[in-house]
Parts: structure tokens; sequence; C-alpha cells
């Protein structure tokens, strides 16, 4: 079954929102500077909101390992890296943490995606390239890319998917899961009834056979 993750929670409705719908993982942008970035002290308190048996996801845009380790490792269960960030940090994050370690990769071409999948992470995120943005573009990737890396990690798909797109994305793709963000937003905010919508399609309506 396609794994599901719902980045960019910020509110405590947000966190209402998948304790219902029940997405595998959440996501946290806890690197300053983007529109859905949160404080520490938001995080924590969004975390005492949040099933456990969600997993949960802190998203890292080139910030320092020692801040993810001092702050943040011991309370997540996955470290997904969105920036320019290389074998050495993963090396750091990798002694000093047990949090899985994706790498998330613009899929400009497939050179670039083959050498994300050549680092020691334990899954790639794939996201659409926009110069000069590193995510939340709402943009769809090009899946003819993807088709034509040798990718041999498991992987998300992320960029500009929706309920009237993601079951063909998935079933041509194959993706080990689906990250979704600006899709199930009204107005900038997470959108209880677009969350549930684009679970049920992906549950009810590609083929995990």
């Amino acid at each position: 079954m396609t794994k599901i993750k719902i980045c960019g929670m910020r509110r405590a409705e947000d966190i209402l929102y998948v304790n219902r719908f029940r997405p595998d993982y959440v996501g946290f942008i806890l690197s300053d500077g983007f529109k859905r970035s949160i404080s520490s002290d938001v995080f924590c308190e969004l975390l005492s909101y949040l099933d456990r048996g969600i997993g949960r996801v802190g998203v890292f845009v080139n910030e320092p390992t020692e801040n993810i380790l001092k702050y943040y490792a011991d309370k997540l269960d996955v470290i997904q890296l969105h920036g320019d960030e290389d074998e050495s940090d993963i090396s750091i994050l990798r002694r000093n943490c047990s949090c899985e370690i994706w790498k998330a990769v613009r899929a400009r071409s497939p050179g670039d995606i083959e050498k994300a999948n050549a680092l020691d992470c334990d899954k790639l995120l794939i996201d659409s390239y926009v110069k000069g943005l590193v995510g939340g573009t709402g943009k769809a990737a090009d899946l003819r890319i993807i088709e034509n890396a040798h990718i041999t990690k498991n992987f998300l798909l992320a960029g500009g998917l929706n309920s009237e797109n993601v079951t063909a994305a998935i079933n041509r793709i194959r993706p080990w899961g689906v990250d979704l963000s600006g899709s199930v937003e009204t107005h900038g905010f997470k959108d209880g009834n677009k969350i549930r919508k684009i679970i049920d399609t992906i549950r009810g309506g590609t083929d995990n056979g």
C-alpha cells in the first residue's frame, strides 16, 4: 500500500485532521524562512496532540547537523534533508541518532536522482525542479525523468499531486509513498475535507497489487 505523508503541519487543527484521517507520516518544516516553517516551541506543542501511530518527519534545509541533533532528533522518526546536504552530513546524523534519513532531490535530470540514490540515506523524496526553489512549489515532477533514472531505494513522489492526478502518478511510477502539502490546503491552510478526499482516493483507487 502506498504510504502517505502530509507535510507542513502548523496548527492544532492540522493535527486533529491527520489524527482523524490517518496518513502514515506528517511533516514539520523546522528550518526558518519558509511559508510553512514553525518554531521549536510550536513543534513541541503540536507533537503533544499527534497520535503516536503517525510517523513524525522533521524537514530541514541546510540546517546545521548539531541543531538537528540537539533540538529535534529525539522527537522524530524521520529526518528529511531538503537542501544541499551531502554524505558527511548524513554520516554525522547516522552516527548520532536512530532516525531514518530521507534525502530530497529535485528531478532536474536522471543523473541528479541517481547521485542522491548513491547517498547513505534510507529513502529518497523526489520533488519537482524549479530553479531557485527547494520545494513547496505546487509544480508536478516530470515523471519521464524519474522513469529514466536508475533508482534502487524506496522513494516518495512529491510536487503538485492532487486528488485528480495522484492515482495515475502512483500507478505509473510505483513510488513507495507520496508527499502532499499545498493540494490539501485552502487559502494557505490545511483543509480537512481535502485531506480526507485525497487519502480516500489513494487508498481506494490505486492499483497496489
